[in-house]
């Protein structure tokens, strides 16, 4: 009937009035069904090819032969410059599909896309999700989506919800962490946020994209069960958490199949299992068939070299794709851009940014997110700290960020630290935003003397630093997509710098700005180590904050960091090669292997129980300038497992603490299940009650095709400051199966 209707409104009435009776149709379903029967089947094809949204030809120079030649074209008329364009079919009402990079802000690769063009530059995901925080999490993504909507882009490429299985991933300071549910909520809060300003986010990249190395080629081993616990879990969890309009499979082979063309990912799991309405977008070349990708559930491929859709309208002639399926595709996509409301409230170039009220968002997540992991007594600084010397990163100039397609070019300006970099490499080098933690020091403690040294000098730093009160080193370790690290250390000499400076004066600070964890051979010799991942906008106020005792740090680890590389489950990344390591991965040529997961489902702090092994520091660790205690432990079973008990603020001054509930189902080690973030005054006591997530006491029978809750003893544990090895409560329950 309602196809019919849309019909006779093409035939008799004018086009722009047919695109408004569209309009009035309220439900997304609907009105997708009646745009898309109203497009012809090339309209419908259309939509489902997306062209790069910048081409390099502007840069006027050489291109390295290692840039794909979907990168070396002009910009297409009526792109913003960004990831990615589809034309619009005005004729029935469909905008354009502008796409950006996203997560940490509007994403300008290099600065050379759209030039000149800057944005809020956010914290890590790591911070954001360091932060146990999910109402911050949409905050952060409510600023993104206005910002991206404000600026022209109706589809951010968020949501970056892989589980860190491979601390030296290059790329995990753009994800959430190696805890399923910590992810999901956290990475589902923030595309919540996105979506809440009518701009379309994904969540990517589906799925077990765990390294870097050989991405486009590499299989990722691992049986049905332990996947649905673990990554496919997280997705899960941030796909109900979020609803996002797109979801971009990665470039992984898994279990033998492309990810994009696998038909247990995207048909049975994703659209079938999970009943997810959504369109599959490619990651950019990650497309290796047309009609089989097609049938396994991809419905949109994203920019590439040699794309298979150019020749899906003759596909469709031949019967190899049928017509239904196009249309399905198609209809994906138009949905959720009315369900999203991209269409009732399209985004246009040159919206209002309050550039400050942003900046203060990505604030709150820095000085959330930060993780004190040890403190001898020297933070917050005490005001007899007079003579205070800061060595190293750049500290007087700005903070780090991560590298890559989801690289921000912060407001106020940047640099680049081109050390070892020529060529693509060098366009891509490491960005710095002008947010001096130095200068923010200085600006918060008049009183002192502060000095600034390099350290390019180890001897000269520590010279320096053994006549002052207290000595702060800056450490930085730059990642990108693209490259995992060649080890877990600290480059050109920080490690040394370091270990010199410390020597000279133990009440040394450390302040890490990394994205992921690093070895610390220095740890002994230094009264305090504070990891401030890639801060963000405002991240050298932030610094400075927690330093000085403005702000109580209160952030918690989203990832374990090993003693050493023995730890690992793979203690050698497969595949790599420290000499083929790529920007972007362009260029690097590698051979098909496999990437086994021995760990299974026990990702991260399980790997380490199931091994009894001593990690240097454990998953929720994190420190405050103030101490808790737990009491009056109870815990409560049937359908709501849950844990109450009394916590109370113990310490000199007001502080926050993130309780952790982890579960041992029987027979299986503990995992994170619940969480509350609580802030209490000195002497403060609150009765707190966390329930868990019935998601995390369940298993997945392969033969059932269910979940299943074992029945037996479960162990019920709250962590607290040392995180998953500091389990000060325990009680116990006795189930039935379910």
């Amino acid at each position: 009937m309602l196809k019919r209707f849309v019909g006779l409104l093409l035939m008799t009435s004018t086009l722009t009035t047919a695109g408004a009776a569209l309009a009035q149709v309220s439900d997304p379903d609907a009105r997708a069904r009646a745009m898309v029967d109203a497009m012809t089947l090339d309209e419908q094809i259309g939509l489902l090819r997306t062209q790069a949204g910048f081409g390099l030809l502007s840069l006027g120079v050489p291109l390295p032969a290692s840039i794909p030649e979907s990168m070396r074209k002009a910009t297409p008329p009526g792109a913003l410059g960004s990831a990615g364009y589809v034309p619009a079919v005005e004729r029935v009402g469909m905008p354009a599909q502008q796409m950006s990079d996203a997560s940490l802000g509007v994403g300008n690769l290099g600065g050379f896309i759209r030039r000149g063009d800057e944005a809020t530059s956010l914290p890590a995901t790591l911070a954001l999700a360091a932060t146990f925080d999910p109402e911050l999490a949409r905050a952060a993504g409510d600023m993104l989506g206005a910002e991206a909507h404000a600026k022209g882009f109706n589809i951010q490429l968020a949501g970056g919800v892989n589980l860190t299985r491979e601390p030296r991933n290059g790329r995990n300071f753009e994800y959430a962490g190696e805890d399923p549910l910590l992810a999901g909520q956290i990475v589902g809060a923030q595309v919540a946020g996105i979506q809440g300003r009518h701009v379309v986010s994904t969540v990517k990249h589906f799925a077990l994209n765990a390294q870097e190395t050989g991405r486009f080629v590499h299989d990722a081993q691992l049986d049905e069960a332990a996947l649905r616990e673990s990554d496919l879990l997280a997705f899960e969890i941030a796909i109900d958490r979020g609803r996002p309009g797109s979801v971009m499979c990665a470039y992984n082979r898994i279990n033998g199949d492309y990810a994009c063309e696998s038909q247990f990912l995207l048909g049975k799991v994703l659209k079938g299992d999970w009943q997810y309405p959504g369109w599959v977008m490619s990651d950019w070349g990650a497309s290796h068939s047309l009609a089989p990708a097609l049938k396994a559930g991809l419905d949109q491929e994203s920019p590439q070299d040699g794309p298979y859709f150019d020749g899906l309208k003759a596909a469709v002639e031949r019967g190899e794709v049928s017509p239904e399926r196009v249309r399905d595709a198609a209809y994906r996509i138009v949905r959720s851009f009315h369900a999203v409301g991209v269409i009732d409230d399209p985004a246009k170039p040159g919206g209002v940014i309050d550039k400050d009220a942003h900046a203060e968002v990505a604030e709150r997540v820095a000085l959330s997110g930060m993780v004190l992991l040890k403190n001898d007594g020297v933070l917050p600084l005490a005001a007899t700290a007079r003579k205070i010397v800061v060595i190293g990163g750049f500290a007087d100039k700005g903070v780090l960020s991560g590298g890559g397609s989801s690289q921000v070019m912060p407001y106020g300006g940047h640099f680049t630290d081109r050390r070892g970099r020529d060529g693509i490499a060098a366009i891509l080098a490491p960005v710095y935003g002008l947010s001096s933690p130095l200068a923010a020091l200085k600006a918060l403690r008049p009183d002192a003397d502060i000095q600034f040294d390099d350290g390019g000098d180890p001897a000269r730093a520590a010279a320096l630093a053994k006549g002052a009160d207290v000595a702060i080193v800056f450490a930085t370790r730059p990642e990108e997509e693209g490259m995992d690290a060649i080890a877990p250390d600290l480059p050109y000499g920080q490690d040394a710098l370091i270990a010199a400076v410390g020597a000279a004066n133990p009440r040394t600070v450390v302040v890490l700005e990394t994205g992921n964890p690093i070895l610390m051979p220095w740890l002994s010799k230094v009264g305090a180590v504070l990891q401030a991942w890639y801060p963000g906008q405002r991240g050298g106020p932030a610094i400075a904050k927690v330093l000085t005792g403005e702000v109580s740090p209160s952030g918690r680890l989203p990832m374990t960091f090993p003693a050493g590389v023995a730890q690992l489950p793979r203690p050698a990344i497969p595949g790599f090669d420290p000499n083929n390591r790529k920007p972007l991965g362009l260029g690097a040529k590698v051979a098909p292997f496999a990437v086994p997961f021995p760990e299974g489902a026990d990702v991260g702090y399980r790997w380490f129980e199931r091994r009894k092994a001593k990690p240097l520091f454990a998953f929720g660790h994190g420190l405050t300038y103030t101490t808790f205690g737990y009491s009056k432990l109870a815990a409560k079973g049937g359908e709501g497992v849950s844990a109450t008990f009394t916590l109370t603020n113990t310490g000199p001054r007001e502080g926050t603490e993130v309780a952790q509930l982890y579960v041992a189902p029987p027979g299986r080690t503990h995992r994170l299940a619940g969480w509350a973030r609580v802030t209490l005054k000195p002497g403060e006591s609150r009765q707190v009650t966390i329930v868990a997530d019935p998601r995390l006491l369940a298993s997945y029978d392969v033969k059932a095709g269910a979940w299943r809750r074992a029945g037996g003893s479960y162990d019920l544990y709250v962590g607290k400051a040392a995180g998953s090895r500091d389990l000060v409560a325990k009680a116990s329950l006795t189930e039935g199966g379910r």
